[in-house]
């Protein structure tokens, strides 16, 4: 089974502190790229999948360094737009214990977020294509970012590709005159699966469970709680035909329990919960679970609990890995799933 999935967004430029250093400690920063799409796409490959990224980047010595770092993940980049003026960036302060991580953005203008509509040939792109996934990061970048997305997934409803969505809220980002509120509900309505942590749902429609604070977690979050949350989003967007949400408890910066649920309309399936007491790196968690799911979902067929289990546990592993992207195996993640958990060394 050789699915072909294509995912489209921003990368950018990730510099980061080293180690736990504050950005008024650091004299260096390290330097990867990584952007919720491309991270999902990287996960897929990982898994054999055929996985293609469409972003739009510039015509110069950083945008073809990343795209190398695309091709040595095993990511096609045969629909890459060149043109614009630049790579975006972020730079990352990693939290400890009580500090929690800080994310600078510095992407206006880029390349991506100058995009419009009729720039990419979707009808090409999606050519025996499975699967297509985008984020609500996209959308939030400019009125012309969410144009050519809301036009992805229109074609891609009109040629037959399943069509996922991560809500991905980030409120640093909507900054060009509309909400997220105002731009999402055109581009979700067009989506077979719809993925959210505890917390999108509310940020972007005004849906949220009764009694659930999602500051005061204590680390513990009830799945079954969010079954609600699943109904009010199946009922606002009727194409959706299975909703997720990740469950993040946050003890500290260090250490989160990790879990998740999905509903398909009838059923509540809830996955195991880890204890992860020492987060290496939780950046781009979210997009592993995504590509966890997506490569579950299209692998595990009729089997929503056991493709749940995989994303859970390959975005559990991620947390081990330092960068955006989810450098593990499908047999990693299996062995995971059975409930190796003792880290002992493989030779």
């Amino acid at each position: 089974m050789n699915k072909k999935i294509v995912t489209f967004g921003e990368i950018m430029l990730r510099l980061a502190t080293p180690g736990y250093e504050r950005f008024s400690q650091a004299t260096q920063l390290n330097a990867s790229f990584g952007g919720g799409e491309a991270n999902v796409a990287v996960s897929l490959a990982n898994y054999g999948m055929c996985a293609d990224f469409v972003t739009r980047l510039p015509q110069n010595d950083i945008a073809d360094w990343c795209i190398k770092e695309l091709h040595k993940n095993g990511v096609k980049t045969d629909h890459v737009l060149r043109g614009g003026e630049r790579v975006g960036i972020y730079f990352l302060e990693t939290g400890a214990v009580a500090r929690p991580s800080k994310v600078v953005y510095d992407r206006s203008h880029s390349s991506i977020a100058d995009i419009q509509p009729g720039m990419i040939k979707w009808e090409e792109v999606f050519a025996n294509v499975d699967w297509f996934h985008w984020t609500g990061i996209t959308p939030a970048l400019s009125q012309g970012a969410a144009d050519a997305c809301l036009e992805a997934i229109q074609v891609a409803n009109k040629m037959g590709v399943t069509v996922s969505c991560d809500l991905n809220y980030r409120k640093n980002l909507w900054k060009y005159g509309k909400q997220a509120s105002e731009i999402m509900p055109a581009l979700v309505s067009g989506c077979d699966i719809i993925l959210g942590n505890e917390e999108d749902a509310e940020k972007v429609f005004g849906i949220k469970p009764e009694s659930f604070d999602v500051e005061n977690t204590n680390g513990q979050i009830n799945a079954a709680e969010f079954e609600s949350v699943c109904k009010q989003l199946m009922e606002r967007f009727p194409r959706a035909k299975k909703v997720i949400i990740t469950l993040r408890g946050s003890i500290n910066a260090n250490h989160n329990t990790w879990g998740g649920c999905l509903y398909d309309g009838k059923t509540l399936y809830q996955s195991a919960r880890y204890d992860i007491t020492h987060i290496v790196d939780r950046v781009g968690g979210g997009d592993s679970f995504m590509g966890g799911l997506i490569y579950g979902l299209l692998t595990y067929t009729n089997d929503d609990q056991t493709a749940l289990n995989f994303a859970v546990a390959a975005s559990c592993l991620k947390h081990t890995i330092y960068g955006d992207f989810n450098l593990v195996t499908v047999s990693e993640v299996e062995n995971l799933m059975k409930g190796d958990v003792s880290g002992r060394v493989s030779r």
